[in-house]
């Protein structure tokens, strides 16, 4: 039996200890922004503490940091178990670690001095994005690096998606990110107009595509199987379910630009895939949840189950909701409303934030030689102090959201518009403290498993030698084509 000791659990701790830090930062400053918006003196009229500057600060510290660092660990774990070989190179390893640490280090500092190039999910002036490219480029050779080098021919098809990952955030990053510097933190996009808006919007939304749901389609093709000790239910449709996505998401953004300057020919692709998208998303759900055939009972028991099975119930409805609000009809009422947040925030707190936060309550006792997280109970009462969190958030939000749409175009019988803007600002109000205490309510949850991980992670051996690795030559059988890694 192979202890273990030959793979690298270093790197995969470093980053699981950075994804919980960096989760508590990224979502204090989230409940910080809400709370402004509910009571807009709490910037204290500091620049540096104003909303327009820490919004970017919290959208880049939960998916940039909270996110891919938990996919920096988790993509490290999974291709040396499931190809039984070490990482293809600690050196270069250690480096994305620090290479990405000064990332988020750099960006929390230039974002609230308000250097910005003022694009979605890409403010991050040219000296940063290029350091950026630098340590992806090195992700790349060590994540491909160890696939070339396993002892074993299958690529289990969660490094499908974690490699679908790497490759596409690569692409996208390099291409909208072209630009002109000007200055030592300060440079123009290479793009104009709407071919600005476009490049914009087909990086942004698949930024949510590659990042925010192939990546963690990784996560759930290893951690729910061996959470639930039960093979994927459709080893077919895993693949299936692969290229249906990949194909399908690129397609799908110009659904953020309806009803602009874009030509209405591309506004109508941007739907048509996205209605598409449907099918493959709600296929992988399906697979995942039904994972659990045989084995429902388990979550009873079992909270790091149920972050991660519930993580695919959010990521259903999410997966819904994006393909009905790409439609024309159903977008002039929502887009620009915060229905918007609400379903941003659905996918993010409920299927991003839910599934990481299983995959490294997973992770954290087998990186700290214990059997389990110090305290189960507590992943107990942060699981059910989150969700209902998400719950108030994303039922505020809706609520909120549809209100402001029918409110902007209601008109009077001479034309005029019924309600001034400040009218609607007025009515959102309450949703505004609502959502404000979801939040608190979610990173609550969050300091609970920072908390957990201290406590676990105190007095920790280097690798626990009783953990096996996986068993490549014989992978269980549930029917034609269904295997799982043991």
């Amino acid at each position: 039996m192979d202890t273990g000791l030959n793979y690298n659990y270093k790197i995969v701790k470093q980053f699981t200890i950075a994804t919980v830090v960096w989760g508590v930062i990224g979502m204090l400053v989230g409940v910080v922004i809400a709370a402004q918006l509910a009571w807009p003196a709490l910037n204290f009229d500091v620049p540096w503490l104003t909303y327009g500057r820490l919004r970017p600060l919290h959208t880049n510290a939960v998916i940039f940091a909270f996110g891919i660092c938990g996919l920096f660990a988790t993509s490290y774990y999974v291709v040396q178990r499931t190809c039984q070989v070490r990482l293809f190179s600690d050196t270069l390893a250690a480096f994305t670690f620090w290479g990405w640490q000064a990332v988020l280090v750099l960006a929390t500092i230039t974002l609230p001095m308000g250097f910005t190039r003022g694009k979605e999910y890409a403010e991050l002036e040219w000296p940063i994005t290029i350091l950026i490219t630098v340590v992806w480029v090195v992700y790349a050779v060590v994540f491909f690096g160890t696939i070339v080098k396993r002892k074993v021919k299958h690529i289990y098809v969660a490094n499908w998606f974690f490699g679908a990952y790497i490759i596409a955030v690569a692409v996208l990053h390099v291409v909208n990110g072209a630009s002109m510097p000007a200055s030592a933190m300060k440079s123009y996009s290479a793009y104009s107009g709407v071919q600005d808006a476009m490049i914009q919007w087909w990086y942004g939304h698949n930024a949510v595509g590659f990042i925010l749901t192939a990546g963690y389609l990784g996560m759930v093709y290893y951690f729910i199987p061996k959470q639930a000790e039960r093979p994927v239910y459709s080893y077919r449709l895993s693949i299936v379910h692969f290229w249906a996505l990949i194909f399908t998401y690129m397609w799908a953004g110009p659904h953020h630009l309806h009803y602009t300057a874009l030509p209405d020919w591309t506004q109508s692709i941007g739907m048509v895939f996205s209605l598409i998208l449907l099918a493959p998303s709600w296929g992988g759900m399906i697979n995942g949840i039904m994972t659990l055939s045989g084995a429902w009972h388990k979550l009873r028991t079992d909270p790091i189950l149920k972050f991660l099975i519930v993580s695919l119930s959010f990521y259903g409805m999410a997966t819904f909701e994006g393909p009905m609000m790409s439609i024309k009809t159903i977008n002039s009422l929502s887009h620009y409303t915060d229905w918007g947040i609400a379903h941003v925030h659905a996918g993010a707190l409920g299927w991003v934030g839910f599934i990481t936060m299983g995959s490294i309550y997973y992770l954290i006792p087998r990186l700290s030689g214990k059997k389990e997280m110090w305290s189960v109970r507590l992943i107990d009462l942060h699981f059910w102090v989150a969700t209902i969190g998400i719950v108030l958030y994303i039922a505020s939000m809706w609520i909120a959201g549809v209100m402001q749409g029918l409110m902007w175009r209601a008109v009077n019988p001479d034309g005029t518009l019924t309600y001034t803007f400040v009218e609607g600002v007025k009515a959102t109000y309450p949703y505004y403290v609502i959502r404000f205490g979801g939040g608190l309510l979610y990173l609550s949850g969050m300091l609970m498993m920072a908390y957990n991980t201290l406590m676990t992670m105190r007095g920790t051996v280097a690798v626990d030698p009783t953990i096996p690795s996986i068993t490549p030559n014989k992978p269980h059988k549930t029917g034609a084509g269904n295997e799982v890694f043991a």
